[in-house]
Formats: C-alpha cells, sequence, structure tokens
C-alpha cells in the first residue's frame, strides 16, 4: 500500500523541485520518494495551480484537440 504523505511535506518537494537547483531525480532522492511520485505530484499541482489562477488546464482535453485539428485542417 502506497504511503499517505502529510501534504505540508508535498508541498516542500514541490517547491524544491520546482526551483530548478536540482534535478528531479536529485529531489526524489534526497526527500526520500520515488522519481514517479515526484512527477505525479508536480502534475497534480500544475493543474491546481492553474486552475485557481484561471488559466487553462496545461494539457488539452480531447474536445480541444478535435479543434486544434478542424483549424490545421482549414488553414
Amino acid at each position: 500500500m502506497p504511503v499517505a504523505y502529510p501534504s505540508e511535506f508535498r508541498r516542500d518537494v514541490i517547491a524544491v523541485a520546482r526551483r530548478g537547483e536540482q534535478s528531479r531525480a536529485q529531489v526524489a532522492r534526497s526527500f526520500g520518494i520515488s522519481e514517479s511520485c515526484l512527477a505525479r505530484w508536480l502534475a497534480i499541482a500544475d493543474r491546481e495551480d492553474a486552475r485557481a489562477s484561471g488559466r487553462r488546464e496545461p494539457h488539452p482535453v480531447p474536445g480541444d484537440q478535435d479543434e486544434v485539428r478542424e483549424l490545421h485542417r482549414v488553414r
């Protein structure tokens, strides 16, 4: 069963990773988590930040992809 980390711990890890002073692998190692766990936390944080600021999600939803395809076709 996966370990449930406290939200404060996750916020600290994300803050260090976003500073960009260390690679993701180094950050994960120094906090004792896996790189995939860090990548997942960063992706979730990016989506939450985008939602909180009113920006669109960083990854298009399927309907948006259809619209983009149509726009490219019309060109």
